[in-house]
């Protein structure tokens, strides 16, 4: 038997009210240990910050009017004005869509400055390279110059690289940026060597010979397997625009490491603080460390857009029964706790934006 029917209209709505700000409460939990374990960790050690690509603004600028015009159509359907109800429904889905677009494209703007989501690597990416960092064993010259390379930042001898030198040195190391795939199944095959008047390539500060199609170490040794690995590791950072890190940029301008609350220095291959070098294990740990910062960036970024696609599948119900007049003035409490939930995951989003570009 069904005794809900027999509650109180005003019982019923406080009953259903209660459920949702279990559901909040729930949330709120959840997302507040996701960033307490973010803080936590980010003053235990080396830890990656940069600036907020702007798709993440510009989500937060379109959930900010998707809940706006809940709250005008709320207001509409009190108001008994089943027209603007649809409209202002109709307007709240569509910036509702344009949040989850635009935090998609803040992923891919991510991506492209090289700050990758751990789950591709199934691992989390380190801040600093070290399968196939160049200048380690592979180095370059330039007719005749030595390519030097401090943070991300290639340079000719004691000039920095124009953008079209460094364009032109990428479209000749590509042609060894092959994937390890393809590398371990290349063993008994010698990797293709491209001759350029241009540019020569060094192994251990040795020049690598062109003969025949291969790379040779002298006249009569031919470049090992392994060498040809590292090579092709080598080429492929310097194609993503990699010298020293993961991530593509400039430091001290596009990014930071900081360690354990305090901005680091970076020159000459180096960490520094307050004009000191730091101890050569510091600098090992660091060339160890992983970038957990993106990792709770992507983790807890995308634990709030879950919410937020689940919350559109009931916005989706709403929006029709906004056009199919099941609201009316007097019936339209399912829509109020609706605004609720939808109002709350826009305020958490907020805190969260606000969270990353204070905190990060």
């Amino acid at each position: 038997m069904d005794y809900s029917k027999e509650l109180s209209p005003e019982l019923r709505e406080k009953m259903k009210k209660n459920l949702v700000y279990v559901g909040i409460f729930a949330v709120v939990m959840f997302f507040a240990g996701l960033t307490s374990a973010y803080y936590v960790n980010m003053g235990g050690g080396f830890w990656l910050k940069y600036p907020m690509p702007s798709g993440f603004y510009l989500s937060t600028l379109f959930i900010g009017c998707s809940s706006l015009f809940f709250v005008l159509a709320i207001r509409a359907i009190k108001q008994g004005k089943s027209s603007l109800l649809k409209l202002h429904m109709a307007l709240t889905l569509v910036f509702g869509l344009l949040f989850v677009t635009f935090q998609f494209k803040g992923y891919n703007q991510l991506i492209t400055r090289g700050i990758y989501n751990p789950s591709i690597f199934w691992t989390y990416p380190e801040i600093l390279v070290n399968d196939g960092r160049y200048g380690d064993t592979i180095t370059a010259t330039i007719n005749g110059k030595p390519i030097l390379v401090d943070g991300n930042k290639f340079s000719i001898g004691n000039r920095t690289m124009t953008d079209k030198e460094f364009l032109d040195f990428q479209a000749y190391m590509k042609h060894f940026a092959l994937p390890e795939q393809v590398i371990f199944s290349q063993q008994e095959k010698p990797l293709k060597a491209v001759y350029s008047s241009k540019y020569t390539l060094f192994i251990n500060n040795q020049p690598l010979v062109i003969k025949e199609g291969k790379f040779y170490t002298d006249d009569s040794t031919v470049m090992i397997h392994t060498d040809e690995i590292r090579l092709c590791k080598v080429s492929m950072n310097v194609v993503l625009g990699r010298g020293h890190f993961m991530m593509k940029g400039q430091y001290g301008k596009d990014f930071n490491v900081y360690l354990k609350g305090k901005k680091l220095d970076y020159k000459n291959g180096n960490f520094w603080i307050n004009g000191r070098i730091l101890s050569e294990s510091a600098q090992l740990n660091a060339r160890e460390t992983s970038d957990s910062a993106s990792a709770f960036l992507y983790v807890i970024s995308f634990a709030h857009l879950l919410h937020v696609l689940g919350a559109l599948i009931y916005l989706l119900v709403m929006v029709k029964n906004s056009f199919t007049g099941r609201y009316s003035e007097g019936n339209h409490l399912s829509l109020r706790l609706g605004a609720m939930f939808w109002h709350f995951l826009g305020i958490l989003w907020v805190y969260l934006f606000l969270f990353f570009n204070f905190i990060h």
